[in-house]
């Protein structure tokens, strides 16, 4: 069951109303500027929804990890300034979340959007405290979850909220849940997914849940040593995970059994470290191991390995992208990673459902400038993560559903 969109309320529901709406903007700050409003920008569809229904918007967010305490550094006045920017009008950030002072602030506000303060300097926030939820909830006469990225937290500002007040969610969570729910459910064959990052362990979950659903299975990133070692291949000093040595053979045996492929790198740039991009060397996975390949990690796929991808991508018809192929943030090691990007964006042009999840991933995307190529570019990571794992997120759960 989806959970109800706010555009389901008639425009006599919202007029005049104060909608608590919990906000993603969890944005990366350098020296108070913001330096990627991509979070910012997703939201923007709800809040005009709602100010052009009528409605007062008192907003609630976090921002980066204050543990519990007051940080300066973290406070979300240069975020209001620059949603302010975004909608053209007034936004008026207040210096607190909860307490008189906001009750007082909200009634005398001559703004129609009002931006609270973080909320995780708090305690009670992460703690989902059912006196802090009832204190946030007091601020608003409707609830509203616009915040995919934190949907998968038990919080008071993303589930206990919820016990107080009619709970419905954004545009843009409507928009993820749709998204997402299509590769789950009904995508179109073939569905192609590309799982990347650093650990098995972090994505085993994902494997497990997709495997049975794709006709074809990309591995990459340093996540694919693992396979490649649990099979005997000499993969040098590359991150792996011996412990899942089994794990993943039993992957490739049940996808074998399955008829579905999955496909590992041909080739790997291989370097002394992340920080020696001029000794780096490509290196055929399948070739006699060398003595010298004892000192040297894998930070990227080679060209046949990207070669490959594009061979079996061709025939697709959907496709997840979930991760790096490498050290994507060294530039000298991105070369694997934008090629895929490159490549879906490319297939969305013809067609294709494109859907990129993941924080790096949707780095990769934004930096090259083609996020508004594919099809959905998920506001979630670990929450994309846990849906696509199956996983009931809390901050879903508590919604009023269909």
């Amino acid at each position: 069951m989806a959970p109800v969109c706010i555009d389901a309320l008639a425009a006599a529901e919202l007029e005049g109303k104060r909608v608590l709406v919990r906000v993603d903007f969890n944005v990366p700050l350098k020296n108070g500027q913001i330096q990627n409003d991509q979070r910012i920008r997703a939201a923007l569809p709800t809040l005009k929804y709602l100010l052009n229904h009528g409605a007062k918007v008192v907003l609630v967010s976090h921002l980066g990890r204050p543990k519990a305490q007051v940080n300066d550094s973290l406070r979300l006045a240069p975020i209001g300034a620059h949603l302010a920017e975004l909608l053209q009008q007034p936004v008026r950030s207040l210096p607190e979340c909860v307490g008189p002072g906001v009750q007082d602030a909200l009634q005398s506000a001559t703004e129609h959007i009002i931006l609270l303060e973080n909320t995780r300097f708090h305690a009670e926030e992460e703690k989902n405290d059912p006196a802090f939820a009832a204190q946030l909830a007091a601020l608003g006469d409707i609830y509203v979850n616009d915040a995919f990225g934190t949907a998968h937290r038990a919080h008071a500002s993303t589930a206990g909220i919820a016990a107080h007040l009619p709970a419905y969610a954004g545009l843009l969570m409507a928009k993820e849940i749709r998204a997402l729910g299509h590769l789950l459910e009904a995508p179109e064959s073939p569905f192609v997914a590309i799982i990347g990052g650093a650990k098995v362990s972090t994505k085993l979950a994902v494997l497990q849940n997709l495997l049975p659903k794709v006709d074809q299975l990309i591995i990459g990133g340093a996540m694919a040593y693992t396979f490649l070692a649990a099979q005997g291949q000499d993969v040098g000093r590359s991150l792996v995970e011996p412990e899942l040595y089994e794990t993943a053979l039993q992957l490739l045996q049940q996808a074998e059994a399955a008829q579905t492929e999955i496909v590992l790198p041909l080739d790997t740039v291989m370097a002394a470290s992340v920080d020696a991009p001029r000794a780096a060397q490509v290196t055929r996975l399948d070739s006699p191991s060398a003595p010298e390949l004892a000192n040297l990690t894998g930070v990227d796929i080679g060209p046949e390995s990207i070669a490959r991808i594009s061979k079996a991508l061709a025939p697709a018809r959907t496709v997840l992208w979930n991760g790096p192929m490498g050290v994507f943030e060294n530039p000298p090691f991105a070369s694997g990673t934008e090629a895929v990007a490159r490549i879906l964006a490319e297939k969305s042009l013809s067609g294709c459902q494109t859907v990129v999840g993941g924080g790096d991933s949707v780095a990769a995307v934004e930096k090259l400038g083609l996020a508004d190529r594919f099809t959905h570019v998920s506001t979630g990571g670990g929450a994309s993560l846990e849906f696509l794992e199956g996983r009931e997120l809390p901050g879903l759960a508590v919604l009023k559903h269909n």
